[in-house]
């Protein structure tokens, strides 16, 4: 009887331990897909866009890397506010740019979150809930804003400075 036993036992050890080995060597098998070539394409130069109604007019221009990142520029000057003008630095994430607004207004520098919606060729500025926290305005919840399509910036010719 114990050597029935001693076998049987001897038997499901070699059983289980060969069903181990099987299990750790699927996943090395597993190979990752390449990246897709579109999502790396970079504009060439600056993009340039404008908004202009009754007096008041607001210009952003930027270029894209292909890290998706976004450097440019961007002014408003709206009929009974003061103009403010400043840098962009952020990123391309999807159809969004989403970037720091460091610009100056009535000599005090200030940094703003802004984002903007690209939309059949056209931007669109975000708006919501903001927060003040280390000298900067962000947003409260980015998957919270509205997109006012009554300030669409337009694709326009680049200003040659």
């Amino acid at each position: 009887m114990k050597k029935v036993l001693t076998l049987t036992t001897l038997i499901l050890t070699v059983l289980i331990s060969c069903k181990k080995e099987t299990t750790t060597t699927e996943p090395v098998q597993i190979t990752p897909s390449p990246p897709k070539e579109a999502e790396i394409a970079e504009p060439a130069g600056d993009q340039c866009y404008a908004w202009r109604a009754n007096g008041s007019v607001i210009e952003m221009s930027f270029n894209v890397n292909s890290h998706q990142e976004v450097n440019g520029k961007l002014s408003y000057n709206l009929v009974g506010k003061d103009k403010n003008e400043g840098t962009l630095i952020g990123n391309m994430k999807g159809d969004t740019i989403v970037a720091d607004y460091t610009f100056n207004s009535e000599g005090v520098s200030s940094i703003r979150e802004v984002v903007f919606l690209q939309k059949d060729g056209t931007l669109i500025e975000g708006y919501g809930d903001v927060v003040q926290a280390n000298d900067k305005v962000s947003f409260k919840d980015k998957t919270k804003l509205k997109f006012d399509q009554k300030n669409t910036l337009t694709k326009v010719d680049c200003k040659v400075d």
